[in-house]
């Protein structure tokens, strides 16, 4: 709603400033509360069509479209600076405003049609080779730019549109570690529609552009969390599907330590050695949802679908799931004699990079595992198992990763009934996603002050997998994401580095391929 009347207001002084600015023109001033006219007009006094206007409409271009017009409304009563075009870009109606008030300022040229004849004269004293010519027409011409000048002002025209196209088209991303193995490789380069499920509209919007959450170099954070938008996004091309791969921010990452190796949630840090060791000394970083880390993994359950995974296999809805074509699983590899080369084995597409294979741990897909069983009859591939997983909700017993739930995915208008055994399933959903006052008194549950043992969910859920089934901290480790943290779809792989390091060289064969591969 924020927005909404934000943009109405300023419509609104927009056509208050050219009331008084049109007359100057020799525009009558009413035309500038006519809605369409008054654009038109515009167009027509800088001298474009006024067909230009019609580009206004266009989402993204139009905001191309209005820079450019108020910098040529303001260029035709010889605001020239660099200041006089900056602040009509900034704040249009302001600039105008100052404009209409001051008795000095008039108008004098349709800019466009000026600038044009100008870089006309220009093309033709350089195919004559005048020197003079050009002399005369750079140091006399209005539009004549410094060099610093041009540098400057492509330079933040090419910030801005990227940062306007990863804001609501598209965005790059790079593959970081090897929880999606072997169908999203260490090093993948993707392109992520924003479109796909739907623009989500900016809510942190006091940023440094082009930065997500933190200054390289500096480590601080990036961005200020106020002023800030509610939730909005836009209508969606296609549904989130069963198994596509997606981005989202980490659900959990609201309240994170940044570590030398990577960020962790503030409850990791509670049960997870190594992941204390690894922030010690790390200040608490809280982060809005569109700040928070962003993660890519496999969307294996729907809202309201039934999960659990007995002996690694996955389970939905009480039918077994297909599993990816490449779902790798851990192993422990032994062998007395057979001499394992480590060429043969990134020729089959495994991680040889991973330090756990050191200590004899290969992560391994089906056709993997026989290719790696055929080099030698003494080679022993045990499936990897451990009782340590740190597994969501926190508190559970007797659950891990290979061996989990049954769980139900919360679903948008459904209903569950509350308990003292499953509120911390549901929980953070309620407290966090959903913005509600939970409390556990003397047994019974408060939601907002009140007693209830029940719970509407306002927002649909998923549940995310790697495909690294072993080396994924999912939806396993931290619950479920709501549907507000959605970012996006990959599209393509368009480069892909071995190991994330040009030294190891491209890895080809993955340039230009599809990242929706199950």
């Amino acid at each position: 709603m924020f927005i909404v009347i934000f943009l109405i207001i300023s419509y609104i002084l927009l056509c208050l400033s050219l009331f008084w600015l049109f007359p100057k023109m020799g525009i009558p001033a009413a035309k500038a509360w006519i809605p369409g006219v008054n654009f038109a007009e515009w167009c027509q006094a800088i001298g474009r069509s006024p067909w230009h206007a019609l580009w206004l409409l266009v989402p993204i271009v139009n905001v191309f479209i209005f820079a450019g017009m108020s910098v040529d409304l303001v260029r035709s009563f010889r605001k020239m600076t660099f200041g006089d075009s900056a602040l009509a870009v900034i704040y249009a109606p302001l600039s105008f405003t100052l404009i209409a008030k001051n008795d000095k300022d008039i108008f004098v040229e349709p800019a466009v049609t000026k600038e044009r004849e100008y870089l006309h004269s220009l093309n033709l004293a350089q195919k004559d080779n005048d020197a003079n010519k050009l002399t005369r027409l750079k140091s006399q011409s209005p539009y004549a730019k410094s060099a610093w000048r041009e540098w400057v002002e492509s330079i933040i025209f090419a910030v801005f549109a990227a940062a306007l196209l990863r804001m609501f088209i598209l965005e790059a991303y790079v593959i970081p570690t090897p929880s999606m193995e072997g169908t999203l490789k260490v090093g993948d380069f993707l392109f992520v529609s924003k479109l796909h499920y739907g623009v989500r509209m900016p809510m942190t919007i006091a940023m440094l552009p082009l930065l997500h959450n933190t200054i390289p170099g500096l480590g601080t954070e990036s961005y200020f969390k106020k002023p800030s938008l509610e939730y909005k996004r836009l209508p969606k091309l296609v549904d989130i599907k069963r198994n596509d791969p997606f981005v989202f921010n980490w659900p959990v990452g609201d309240s994170v330590y940044l570590g030398r190796e990577r960020s962790w949630a503030a409850f990791q840090l509670k049960s997870n050695p190594f992941a204390a060791q690894d922030c010690k000394g790390a200040e608490l970083r809280v982060r809005p949802i569109d700040k928070k880390d962003h993660y890519i993994k496999r969307c294996v359950g729907m809202p309201g679908d039934s999960l659990q995974i007995i002996n690694r296999q996955l389970y939905i809805n009480g039918e077994m799931a297909k599993n990816p074509t490449h779902l790798q699983h851990a192993y422990l590899m032994k062998s007395s004699t057979t001499n394992i080369q480590m060429k043969k084995l990134t020729e089959w597409g495994i991680n040889t990079y991973d330090p756990n294979l050191r200590a004899g741990l290969i992560y391994l897909d089906e056709v993997q595992y026989n290719k790696v069983k055929s080099l030698g009859p003494d080679i022993e591939l045990t499936p990897f198992e451990t009782t340590d997983d740190q597994v969501f909700p926190p508190g559970q017993t007797g659950w891990t990763f290979d061996n989990y739930g049954p769980i139900w995915i919360p679903k948008a208008g459904a209903s569950v009934n509350l308990t003292t055994d499953n509120l911390s399933m549901f929980d953070r959903v309620i407290s966090v996603y959903e913005g509600n006052q939970i409390e556990l008194k003397d047994g019974a549950i408060f939601i907002n002050g009140e007693q209830t043992n029940s719970y509407t969910f306002k927002q649909n859920y998923y549940w995310a997998m790697g495909d690294n089934r072993r080396n994924s901290e999912d939806s396993r480790a931290w619950g479920f994401v709501p549907e507000d943290h959605i970012v996006g779809k990959p599209i393509l792989i368009w480069f892909s580095l071995r190991n994330a390091s040009l030294k190891e060289g491209v890895n080809w064969k993955r340039v230009f391929s599809s990242p929706n591969k199950l």
